[in-house]
């Protein structure tokens, strides 16, 4: 089957439970309904689950739905596909898309910075904008990092020490400093313990520059420190990838957590004090939900994450809030992606859809599809099944549903990027 002619419909049989279930949510869709009001709905944040919880919001509610989405950046940069920007197989402005499709819809975007929610008072308050009142809220704030655990990344240090790990100027500067990297030079990345946003990325990464260092500087070389004690995804397949494609090229350090920055020197010290110098040093530090959700209360776990009722992802401490994607404490085996993100605006969606109606929420089901990029043209991807488990009242993985490539080929990597073509228009179009 030639990925590049399928059709939307042909693709989302192709991908079976991952790309159907992005488009369907794993939710009965609830009846638009008529002209009664149902109530006001302002969404906090347009990433992958913010902005598809705002489209359904306003699709399944219809005009009796007041749906407004507060977003601090003029325009979506997609996380899913920027390490290709990083190894320099597509350019920023290929996972950088607006907001427009979503207004069209009749979804108000207001751009401005959260500063503060009042839960008593059902009310967001704006930087600059006038403060907006909810009947429910959907907060979507992604993830944030803990600096102070890795000492010497202070601000200033930041400024040459990037994470790249949100997509937007930090992807392309990363970019711009492997560009100057002279040849034999080394490259340190360096991964937090899970969870993190996106388990495969940090691997996919290192594939990226490794083909981009193979193409044009065969001389260097690329460290991993990962906090974890293995690869927290698609072991047999990234280690084959760096084996076959990359022989010699890839020095992976399991269980070499860092603990301090040396900026200056470029230097990374792991929590046994290897120095391990770089000429281009990548630090992801641990990761923690949004600033404002831990603000507002919500980061009821360990002060880092929301939990959350995965029957309606309403917060299990403050009523008529629904917090989405990668801030939640995550179900059992349920991973931090731009897919399940998707699927959390659905299924939020539609419950909050069924309960301003006077009904029961219909028993949630997300799937999840991770591609991942070994060169700039072969891919492999992970997919899973995860429904409601009524005796356990969580998300649990399906038994025997998904599945995981057999090996990275070309046809997945023109799947993986009508992957991501299907699913941003499924949230923003």
């Amino acid at each position: 089957m030639n990925a590049t002619n399928l059709s939307r419909r042909r693709f989302a049989q192709a991908l079976g439970a991952g790309a159907a279930a992005a488009a369907i949510g794993g939710c009965a869709a609830p009846q638009p309904p008529a002209a009664k009001r149902l109530g006001r709905v302002v969404v906090v944040g347009g990433g992958y689950a913010g902005a598809t919880a705002a489209k359904y919001l306003k699709v399944w509610g219809g005009p009796a739905m007041e749906v407004v989405l507060i977003e601090r950046n003029p325009q979506f940069v997609s996380c899913p596909i920027s390490n290709l920007v990083i190894g320099g197989v597509r350019p920023i402005s290929d996972i950088t898309m607006d907001y427009g499709g979503l207004r069209q819809h009749g979804v108000q975007v207001l751009r401005d910075e959260v500063t503060q929610i009042d839960t008593s008072r059902k009310r967001v308050i704006l930087s600059r904008i006038a403060d907006q009142p909810y009947d429910r809220l959907v907060v979507s704030p992604g993830i944030d990092f803990v600096f102070p655990e890795v000492r010497g990344l202070d601000d200033e240090a930041q400024k040459t020490v990037l994470h790249a790990w949100k997509a937007g100027p930090q992807t392309v500067e990363l970019r711009q400093q492997l560009e100057a990297m002279p040849d034999g030079g080394v490259y340190v990345l360096t991964i937090p313990p899970m969870p993190y946003r996106c388990p495969p990325g940090p691997y996919e990464r290192v594939c990226q520059v490794a083909r981009y260092f193979r193409d044009r500087k065969p001389r260097s070389k690329i460290i991993v420190l990962d906090a974890n004690p293995d690869l927290t995804s698609k072991k047999g397949l990234f280690l084959a990838a760096w084996n076959g494609l990359y022989p010699g090229m890839i020095e992976y350090r399991p269980s070499a957590k860092i603990a301090e920055v040396d900026a200056r020197n470029r230097t990374a010290i792991t929590d046994f004090g290897d120095r391990v110098r770089a000429d281009v040093l990548n630090v992801v530090p641990p990761h923690r939900a949004g600033e404002i959700a831990r603000r507002s209360g919500l980061a009821n776990v360990n002060d880092r994450w929301c939990d959350v009722n995965w029957m309606t992802l309403e917060s299990t401490t403050v009523k008529d809030v629904h917090v989405l994607g990668d801030a939640t404490m995550s179900a059992p085996m349920m991973p931090k992606s731009g897919h399940m993100a998707n699927q959390h605006g659905k299924v939020a969606a539609s419950a909050i859809v069924q309960l301003m109606q006077g009904r029961e929420p219909v028993l949630p089901v997300m799937a999840n599809t991770c591609y991942s990029y070994v060169d700039d043209r072969n891919a492999m991807h992970v997919a899973s099944v995860h429904q409601w488990s009524p005796g356990k009242k969580t998300i649990e993985p399906v038994t025997g549903a998904g599945g995981l490539s057999s090996s990275a080929n070309e046809i997945e990597g023109r799947f993986a990027w009508a992957w991501a073509q299907n699913i941003w228009r499924d949230m923003l179009a």
